[in-house]
């Protein structure tokens, strides 16, 4: 990858026209002090916005007849919500392995990738009679994470990526104790993402997207807060590995190039359930 970018960079002249090209990269997120900061910020805020609908709904008594919370919460049942939170992360390694290319096999650096992610979830759970409550779910989030590095061995290169969503398939294993649910949970998951390439003198010279598979393992708790509405906050890790990577050309005098990229996920996030099933 790199040997192509580097060698348009040697080929082109700099004229006037060439040092107008703005680099369309996105360095929003490159100043961060400390990667998760603002993702923490949405999460603070995602978790008042469930506290108040939550108030409202106890306060109402919406989708619950009775009006107040079930005394033992029984959590066997079905569920499906929406969620809120910050996602943070890495792209990391990024080794050109274009053949014959400059710099293959070696690493060009990473960066750190941090914004939001917000969706929907669904699943059942089944609560045995000591307490211990299995289920099974699946959740997906609309994202928008990315960051930047420059080259570590080239001038004027830039690397990009950005987490467009993040999805999962889970086991849940947890314990109730009255209305509240603690649990671990696994499984699959998957990541949109895309990538990019640029220079200072012709703007993004490569581009890709890909679905990546991987892993997620977490846990969190859930309150029962009526007989049909529950709320929740819970931490999930994503590892996607090691992936090569296709960047297609943006200019048709320009190679396809190869890149090996490792990608991992964080994710806290609030949220609410509409329960069927939840009772006493």
């Amino acid at each position: 990858m790199s040997a192509q970018v580097r060698s348009l960079s040697k080929t082109t002249k700099a004229g006037p026209r060439a040092r107008r090209v703005r680099l369309r990269v996105d360095l929003r997120y490159t100043a961060l002090s400390s990667p998760g900061a603002d993702a923490m910020r949405i999460v603070l805020t995602a978790f008042l916005i469930v506290l108040a609908v939550a108030g409202s709904a106890r306060a109402g008594g919406m989708l619950v007849e009775t009006g107040s919370a079930p005394a033992r919460a029984q959590w066997t049942g079905c569920y499906g919500g929406g969620h809120l939170g910050g996602a943070w992360g890495t792209s990391d390694k990024w080794i050109p392995r274009t053949p014959g290319g400059a710099f293959e096999g070696v690493s060009l650096g990473g960066h750190d990738v941090d914004g939001f992610v917000g969706g929907v979830q669904a699943g059942c759970d089944v609560q045995l009679g000591n307490g211990v409550v299995l289920g099974i779910g699946g959740d997906y989030g609309w994202a928008e994470a990315s960051g930047t590095h420059p080259s570590a061995r080239e001038t004027g290169v830039f690397y990009h990526s950005e987490v467009e969503g993040l999805g999962a398939l889970t086991g849940r294993l947890g314990y109730a104790s009255g209305n509240l649910l603690l649990y671990v949970e696994g499984g699959a998951a998957w990541e949109r993402v895309s990538y990019a390439a640029a220079t200072t003198q012709i703007g993004t010279a490569y581009r890709a997207t890909d679905t990546r598979e991987g892993w997620t393992l977490g846990g969190g708790g859930e309150y029962a807060l009526t007989e049909h509405l529950s709320a929740f906050v819970e931490y999930a890790h994503y590892d996607f590995g090691t992936e090569r990577i296709t960047l297609d050309p943006q200019f048709s005098f320009l190679p396809t190039a190869f890149v090996d990229i490792d990608d991992t996920a964080n994710v806290v996030r609030a949220g609410i359930n509409l329960r069927f099933g939840l009772g006493r």
